[in-house]
């Protein structure tokens, strides 16, 4: 199977970039950080955010929109997302009713996600 990348440094990026400008009315960006969100986020509901490493793309940022995720997180290629990209990705999903996470992580991540959110 054929790939079309520009940049390899940027295909996270350009894939995230495509997806708001092929779907402006389903999803956003959050400014700075590998996370798209619903185009109405948040909403006033338990919030469903799922994520992991970039390479098998639409991946979890094709389910984003209205009754599927409320938002995505994209590590690097075959690399999980940072805690600090998951964390952004709460925030901006969160309407008060609390956010459900599945997020795909080594086991390394696991250990490190523990220490950052105990």
């Amino acid at each position: 199977m054929k790939k079309v990348i520009n940049n390899p440094d940027q295909v996270v990026e350009e894939m995230l970039e495509g997806v708001v400008l092929a779907h402006p009315q389903y999803v956003k960006r959050v400014k700075g950080f590998s996370v798209l969100t619903r185009a109405n986020s948040p909403s006033p509901k338990v919030a469903l955010v799922s994520g992991g490493g970039s390479g098998h793309e639409p991946s979890h940022g094709g389910f984003v929109g209205r009754g599927m995720l409320d938002g995505a997180v994209a590590g690097a290629v075959f690399t999980s997302p940072t805690p600090d990209q998951i964390l952004e990705a709460v925030k901006a999903v969160d309407g008060g009713k609390g956010v459900l996470l599945v997020i795909n992580l080594g086991s390394r991540k696991k250990l490190y996600l523990h220490k950052f959110f105990s």
